[in-house]
């Protein structure tokens, strides 16, 4: 361990180890960094000082990729680098523990099942180890059912923390929150609450989206559309003179449901049906022709069945037609067993009995061989591919089914509501700016308002209760809620206010809505939730709107989109100022990396391997917005980076470089005496000002390139040429210069990389500063402002490419590059010439070099005569 204590100058003893290196450096730095509270937030601030950041909650429930790192460092990066410019960050993270994910790892890891119904036991104690047969699992109440997903994701949560804190996130962990804990749940609640009551949330009975499996209604944003194999079926309705209309459809199953005939206005071979009735094969309904513009003249027969419901298009016949509903298909994704009322010969209702309580595969199997035998279907099913609706987390096609749901206004049934979201919209930054298309895209194609209610046992209750009338029936239009100053609550669980549990499901008494809020429905709200909206009102007045929203291009539509609506009603103005949008993770083949296809690779691997500043190079690397492939190579640049620096930076320290040396003031500049040193500072000078409006724009990638191109500059070719001068070869004056170069070049490089590379920096800030890099302000040129605004920043590259041809010369002659040069000779422009002879000096003790020829020519600077000397000779 080399010290160097420089005296009063300097107010620590400089302590540079003697072999540095990043083992280790993760978890020294992060103990120090937690014991000395370095990204703490001041509660004492004003909104001004604050930057606010709406940190994306990870699924504590899953496991991380590398997609996590690469994601959440690019958030820190801007995070650092904002703290470094004065401001007061707010940086939270909180966990995504409310939803699917979290509801099955719990019923899976205690060998529990949820059921609302059954009252809250504050004894329970979870089996040691499931039953190995699921309906050998006990069921729980709701409440105990959160307190073991509480306990499990705590314990999930601090394998997540410390990942996140190996990686080196400047999270202020104490304000850390759940989706599914009491605050959030409260903050979920209250914001229902008060969309109901100005009418932004209402319940409606309407077709929905619907997912067999899992049993719960779907939202447009939560549809991906799968290619499956189907069938076009030629079937025939008949006019009342026996003449047949064919059709085409490729769910043959929904005949019983059909209520009309659509045509396109304009076609002329359906024009004379439009208003006449025909019968549906089979089943003998009498259905009408209608005209509507969405038909298709070019498709099947040009003629469709709608049939309530087959597909979206059918609901928007359905509701502009103002059709009846002969809905069949249940929640369970199968026909209903009792028979349809609009059925009514006995040939129909014989032929429905073999449907009924079938699936809709079975059912579709049915009525073609019903078809066939009645001579009611033309040649063979023609086979096709095409799109079919599935929940993203769906294995099944959904089905649409008539249910009682519960919604918020969105934009997609009200023109200018829409208008107003794309607005708000255009309040915010986008970082690419391009991304903001995709909202507004999506904004602009919604077709109805956002359903919110899900049929699932765990996540946020209504807090709603219905009473009961005389016959037991719940009063829907007047429905039961809570004082706010009793969220969060679990109608479940709890009598509606007025009442007693004994009047829970009797005429007369009351009871619970049974749904639970979709996830996205909490998740739109962490603005509201991180920064104590109706809770923590001091908190929220310096906290929001909040500045930044990351997250990945993919959930534009669910989560960015959504937390847009509840903040426009809520609080009457955009979440964030600015929203940040990574891109993919990328395997070899180019796909995106997902743990659903298999193609993840483990974040500890890497962060072992390469270290976490390496792990941080590669992602900050990447644009926002942009896919990006996987490359280890890329970490590997880092890694050699961030080793550099450390070597580079102990070599500087060495050399008599402190504090004291760094340029703050215009009268210290005066110390700068040399050309060269002069240029160096110059270049760094441009390199601030780039790197920093880079960042401004939330250009990181390229503030990072241009920070890592002159670092390489500095080390190849300053760092060598100036050694004779720092050694003190040529007077104090000249060593007093290069060490002011030196000094004031390590200490930006620092404060410049810092964002990136946290440990590397902090290190080696530790070695001769007092306090962490993190809590020290960006670097400015205005110590040095007179030296850049005359000084020629050409003069360094210039040397540099001396200096290059004269090393290339020796390793062409196989020779150790401290060999002495006799005489060489370096051709150039007049103007290059002149910056040789500005630092010729440097150049030749840094080449070994007794005689340069300096000549103008034209071309590219060249070095050439090369005569080395003989090493008997030396």
């Amino acid at each position: 361990m080399a010290e160097i204590n420089q005296g009063s100058d300097s107010p620590i003893t400089i302590t540079v180890p003697d072999r540095p290196a990043l083992e280790g450096l993760e978890e020294k730095l992060s103990a120090r960094w937690e014991s000395e509270q370095t990204y703490a937030f001041d509660r004492e601030t004003t909104r001004e000082n604050v930057y606010s950041i709406d940190t994306p909650p990870p699924t504590a429930s899953g496991s991380l990729h590398v997609g996590h790192m690469f994601s959440y460092t690019q958030t820190d990066v801007i995070a650092r680098y904002q703290r470094m410019t004065g401001k007061n960050v707010f940086y939270p993270l909180g966990w995504d523990d409310n939803g699917l994910p979290t509801e099955r790892r719990v019923q899976n890891y205690y060998g529990v099942l949820c059921d609302p119904a059954i009252p809250y036991d504050p004894d329970f104690q979870a089996p040691e180890k499931p039953a190995k047969n699921q309906r050998d699992w006990p069921r729980i109440s709701r409440g105990n059912f959160i307190e073991l997903c509480e306990t499990l994701a705590t314990e999930d949560e601090k394998v997540f923390e410390q990942l996140f804190t190996t990686l080196g996130l400047s999270v202020d962990w104490s304000h850390s929150y759940r989706t599914i804990d009491a605050h959030s749940r409260k903050v979920s609640q209250l914001a229902f609450l008060n969309d109901l009551k100005s009418g932004d949330a209402y319940m409606a009975e309407a077709p929905t989206m619907w997912d067999v499996t899992f049993r719960t209604a779907v939202a447009q944003a939560e549809l991906e559309d799968k290619e499956r194999e189907g069938a076009y079926h030629r079937i025939s309705f008949h006019r009342p003179d026996g003449e047949k209309v064919w059709i085409e459809t490729t769910r043959p199953e929904l005949l019983p449901s059909c209520v009309a005939l659509v045509a396109h206005p304009d076609d002329e071979r359906y024009q004379p049906l439009f208003g006449t009735t025909v019968t549906s094969p089979l089943f003998g309904v009498e259905v009408e022709v209608k005209a509507h513009p969405l038909a298709q003249p070019d498709k099947g027969a040009g003629i469709a069945m709608v049939c309530t419901f087959g597909d979206t298009t059918d609901v928007t016949w359905w509701r502009e037609l103002q059709l009846p509903t002969r809905a069949l298909i249940g929640r369970d994704g199968r026909f209903a067993r009792d028979m349809p009322e609009w059925i009514t010969t006995a040939e129909g209702q014989e032929r429905f009995e073999k449907i009924a309580g079938a699936t809709v595969f079975s059912a579709q199997k049915a009525v073609v061989e019903m078809l066939v035998e009645e001579g009611e279907m033309e040649g063979e099913p023609k086979k096709i591919t095409h799109p079919v609706k599935f929940y993203e987390k769906g294995d099944k096609p959904l089905e649409i089914v008539a249910s009682r749901q519960w919604y918020i206004r969105n934009g997609g049934r009200d023109a200018s509501r829409r208008e107003d979201l794309i607005s708000r919209g255009r309040d915010i930054e986008w970082h690419p700016s391009f991304m903001r298309s995709r909202y507004e895209n999506w904004v602009e194609g919604l077709n109805g308002d956002w359903l919110i209610s899900r049929q699932r046992f765990f996540g946020v209750p209504f807090p709603i209760w219905y009473k009961l009338d005389e016959a037991g029936e719940p009063l829907y239009d007047e429905p039961i809620v809570p004082a706010e100053d009793s969220l969060p609550v679990d109608p479940a669980a709890e009598p509606a206010p007025g009442f007693t549990e004994e009047q829970r499901g009797v005429p007369g008494g009351f009871q619970a809505d049974p749904d639970v809020l979709d996830t996205w429905a909490t998740s739109s709200l962490t603005p509201q939730i991180a920064t104590g909206w109706a809770v923590d009102e001091d908190l929220h007045k310096v906290t929001y709107p909040m500045d930044l929203r990351p997250q990945g291009h993919d959930i534009i539509r669910t989560w960015l989109f959504s937390t847009v609506v509840r903040s426009n009603s809520l609080e009457n103005s955009v979440p964030w100022k600015h929203t940040a949008l990574s891109g993919w993770i990328l395997d070899p083949d180019r796909k995106k990396m997902s743990k659903s296809k298999g193609n993840v690779v483990v974040p500890n691997e890497v962060l072992e391997k390469y270290g976490s500043d390496a792990v941080r190079y590669w992602a900050a690397s990447a644009r926002l917005g942009a896919d990006t492939a996987y490359d280890e190579g890329q970490m590997k640049i880092g890694r050699r980076l961030a080793i550099k620096l450390l070597n580079a930076s102990k070599f500087v320290l060495n050399l008599g470089a402190t504090e004291a040396s760094v340029l703050t003031t215009t009268e210290q500049a005066a110390v700068v005496i040399n050309d060269l040193d002069r240029s160096l500072l110059a270049k760094l000078a441009v390199v601030v000002e780039e790197a920093t409006a880079s960042f401004e724009k939330y250009e990181y990638a390229r503030a990072l390139q241009m920070c890592e191109s002159f670092f390489w500059s500095f080390t190849d070719d300053f760092v060598e040429l100036i050694k004779d001068r720092a050694y003190g070869a040529r007077g104090d004056d000249e060593q007093a210069s290069v060490l002011a170069a030196l000094a004031t070049t390590l200490d930006a490089l620092l404060r410049l990389f810092a964002p990136i590379l946290p440990f590397a920096t902090d290190e080696v800030w530790s070695w001769w500063r007092e306090g962490s890099v993190h809590r020290a302000a960006w670097p400015t040129h205005e110590g040095y402002k007179a030296i850049a605004d005359d000084a020629d920043a050409a003069v360094l590259p210039t040397i540099g490419i001396a200096l290059g041809g004269l090393r290339k010369s020796k390793s062409e002659a196989k020779v150790k590059q401290r060999t002495e040069v006799e005489v060489a000779t370096i051709t150039a422009d007049a103007e290059s010439i002149q910056r040789i002879k500005a630092g010729i000096n440097d150049l030749k003790a840094a080449g070994n070099v007794r005689e340069l020829n300096l000549q103008v020519g034209e071309g590219e600077l060249a070095v050439s005569d090369v005569v080395l000397v003989a090493e008997d000779a030396e």
